[in-house]
């Protein structure tokens, strides 16, 4: 299916990831580019999970892998990089988490300072930690992720000179759509590619790059789109679902980093799900744990819960029939299960091994000299 990927490349053999597709990136060409060698992460293949769901070619894209631990890093460099260019001071973002750790490490590359807005206590430690490190300076807000987004835009509007890094940033979606390139570069076009959603930006900029693709003649189909949400923050799965849009006042999930009730892309989300004849679905925050636990201990994949939303929201498209058992799947697993270190031991905890138990397992598993 792909005729060509040379076009879709720089021609400079050296650069990978993201900037490896600077064609396709509408930055100035005198930008100074601001980047950490993000993108390019692996595609691994599910081989016990696809076994167990009778899918031969299931796959996931390890974004967890980028330098801050989630996707967000591709956007961010592509956004850092215009913000810098057009002479921006500081960047301010609202975030319940990822873009607030992404945006606070590449202002830092680039010599500006970050500011971050985010709902008090609702921030996975791993997160906070990484705020800690890189120095952000950081307005905490009561309620959730939307609160944030609200103060946010009240403060780039009265202070001209915080430039706006949130994914309602064209900048953002312009290297988010890197992952598409990716993918189709690496196995083709797949059947279903399946993004977990919580304001929407990501699964928009994957339709986007998946366009671009076609318009350019490097591809002919389009795969289609699942999106999947927490069923505590699901506005766009209810609204695609019912054909009624309705935010979420109250949002609530373990998956904090899509635990958003106002998304501000919903209405490019359904577009894009809609255009790919795809489907959406909420999944609960049971077997959003069950997923997060399986990829790890059938795979040794560890993604933040967030990202495990993919695989239940699979399941629940093999259920109901929406995905046929040999069509090839890639799962989007956008953050890194360090990102949530302090909650984990507590979801799952600690296997400690008394004395005796330890000599039993040992005699069982390595024989006995």
């Amino acid at each position: 299916e792909i005729k060509s990927i040379k076009n879709l490349t720089s021609q400079k053999p050296k650069i990978r990831g993201v900037w490896k597709y600077r064609n396709f990136i509408p930055i100035p060409k005198n930008a100074e580019i601001i980047s950490m060698g993000e993108g390019a992460t692996p595609l691994i293949r599910l081989k016990r999970i696809g076994d167990m769901l009778k899918l031969k070619d299931l796959f996931i894209k390890l974004e967890g892998s980028n330098p801050t631990g989630s996707f967000k890093d591709r956007g961010m460099t592509v956004a850092v990089t215009a913000a810098k260019a057009m002479g921006a001071r500081a960047v301010i973002s609202a975030s319940t988490g990822n873009t607030a750790a992404s945006m606070s490490a590449y202002a830092r590359r680039a010599g500006l300072q970050a500011i971050v807005v985010v709902p008090k206590g609702k921030i996975a430690g791993g997160k906070v930690s990484q705020l800690a490190l890189y120095g952000a300076a950081v307005l905490e807000v009561i309620g959730s992720f939307d609160n944030a987004m609200k103060k946010v835009l009240e403060l780039s509007e009265r202070y001209r000179g915080f430039y706006l890094m949130n994914s309602i940033n064209p900048w953002r979606i312009e290297g988010q759509k890197t992952v598409a390139f990716e993918i189709v570069e690496e196995i083709g076009v797949p059947d279903w590619i399946v993004v977990p959603v919580g304001n929407g930006g990501n699964i928009f900029s994957i339709w986007k790059g998946l366009n671009e693709l076609r318009s350019a003649g490097i591809i002919e189909n389009l795969p289609r789109l699942l999106a999947v949400q927490a069923s505590g923050a699901s506005p766009i799965a209810n609204a695609f679902q019912t054909g009624k849009y309705a935010d979420i006042s109250s949002p609530s999930t373990v998956a904090s980093a899509i635990n958003i009730g106002r998304p501000v892309h919903w209405e490019r989300a359904i577009k894009a799900i809609k255009e790919s004849s795809g489907q959406a679905v909420a999944v609960n925050d049971d077997n959003i744990l069950k997923s997060q636990l399986d990829l790890a201990r059938s795979e040794g994949i560890g993604v933040e819960s967030a990202s495990a939303v993919t695989l239940a929201g699979l399941r629940r498209a093999l259920e109901e029939e929406w995905i046929e058992k040999g069509e090839r799947v890639v799962l989007i697993g956008t953050g890194n299960a360090l990102k949530e270190a302090d909650q984990i031991p507590n979801r799952f905890p600690l296997n400690i091994l008394q004395s005796g138990e330890g000599l039993e397992i040992f005699r069982k598993l390595g024989g006995e000299m």
